[in-house]
């Protein structure tokens, strides 16, 4: 087979250290070697790992991805000059009864050495510090759900079921009614009488809701829900801030792909972050949209095919378009939501979710190539495109109720 990389290394990382396999291709009569020794995971001891790699003139070092362990090396390796590979483990897994951190380093450099391997993507230090960022504030998002629902099963202990009347009970009215609770006010019709704007026509419903058994003890549990919900608020405004001043250099990509419906400004600030703004690192749409987990899988053995599920992609960007292919669902007036329609009533809504998400990186990829905005078909698209299959799916649809349809031309078609 032939040696692409005649000096390679290959890396077991772990916690506390990494086992480095340093392979030298032999020429002629001389036999390949393959020196192995182990390398801790401290700064000043892999700073001495690059020194012994450009003593050994390496010219790649492929490392697999374990957990975030690997973010050290890679990036003072990469810092000197390395053509650093981090790779998938689904992708370069060890012959079963060799599973060894010595005989995982030594398969690594192999596999690097003749090109069996391909690189995941790893984003320049502007992208790294913006995703680091976005995904903080997901985090934060999701914690502070969580308090929220705590602060929920708080209330139905105490038999207040104020959240079956308003739909945020952190709300402006919701937050006025806890915090009377908490200061000791048990009647119901004062604290229905807090309620704000369109929830004081449902007086009558909260002080039904508002009549329980709250005391002391829920009122010190709803205070400390309420004030890690104001801990997590506060958290998520002061990361979006930072996220306005880091995102800046990425601002016309941002912008230009906050023109396609459903993308709205939260959306797009992840896209961006996890796709790194830059479309050239993908060759085609399709590769992009199946390294974001968009396309079916492959998986066919003996003429049969045996799954076609999705693969595993980035969960912060699914989510993110998961969450932009949901609004679309729930409007009229675009093409992507006449896709989702007419996907949705053969093949079920999860697939055509997924088929959405898979349009929306499509035109991301082409938007980053051409630099056009997004441009809309429009709502009629595949009425357009094929006006003769609805007017027959119309005519199916009345025989079927049994009605006899006879069809004559408008003067405005004519």
């Amino acid at each position: 087979m032939e040696v692409i990389h005649s000096r390679c290394a290959g890396m077991d990382v772990s916690k506390r250290d990494a086992k480095v396999c340093v392979r030298i291709a032999g020429s002629g009569r001389r036999k390949t070697v393959e020196t192995v020794r182990t390398w801790a995971a401290t700064t000043n001891s892999i700073l001495a790992l690059r020194e012994h790699l450009v003593a050994e003139q390496v010219s790649l070092v492929v490392m697999e991805a374990t957990g975030d362990y690997w973010k050290p090396f890679y990036y003072l390796l990469e810092e000197a000059g390395f053509e650093v590979m981090l790779v998938n483990a689904r992708q370069v897994k060890n012959l079963p009864g060799r599973k060894t951190d010595v005989s995982d380093a030594a398969w690594l450099a192999q596999l690097g050495a003749h090109g069996l391997v391909r690189g995941s993507l790893v984003p320049p230090a502007p992208i790294r510090e913006l995703r680091d960022l976005t995904r903080a504030r997901t985090m934060m998002a999701r914690e502070r759900g969580r308090e929220i629902q705590r602060l929920e099963k708080l209330l139905e202990d105490a038999g207040i079921k104020l959240s079956s009347v308003a739909s945020d009970i952190t709300g402006v009215s919701g937050r006025l009614m806890l915090q009377a609770l908490i200061d000791g006010q048990r009647n119901p019709a004062a604290l229905a009488d807090l309620a704000k704007r369109r929830l004081r026509a449902k007086i009558p419903e909260l002080t039904e809701a508002l009549t329980g058994r709250f005391n002391d003890h829920h009122a010190f549990l709803a205070q400390m829900y309420l004030d890690a919900i104001d801990q997590r608020s506060q958290a998520i405004a002061e990361l979006t801030v930072r996220i306005e001043v880091v995102i800046e250099p990425f601002r016309a990509f941002y912008h230009l792909i906050g023109t396609i419906p459903g993308v709205g400004v939260r959306t797009a600030e992840v896209i961006v972050a996890e796709t790194g703004a830059d479309m050239s690192v993908f060759p085609t749409a399709g590769h992009f949209a199946s390294w974001a987990g968009t396309c079916p899988g492959s998986h066919e053995s003996a003429g049969r095919v045996k799954s076609t599920k999705t693969r595993p992609g980035n969960p912060y960007l699914k989510a993110a378009l998961g969450t932009a292919a949901l609004s679309i669902a729930n409007t009229h007036s675009t093409y992507l939501a006449a896709k989702y329609r007419r996907i949705a009533t053969r093949r079920g809504p999860m697939k055509a979710i997924v088929a959405v998400e898979h349009a929306i990186l499509i035109a991301i990829w082409n938007m980053g190539h051409t630099g056009a905005e997004y441009f809309d078909p429009g709502a009629d698209y595949y009425t357009r495109r094929d006006p003769e299959r609805l007017r027959l799916h119309a005519i199916r649809q009345l025989q079927r109720l049994g009605y006899d349809v006879t069809l004559s031309p408008t003067a405005a078609s004519a």
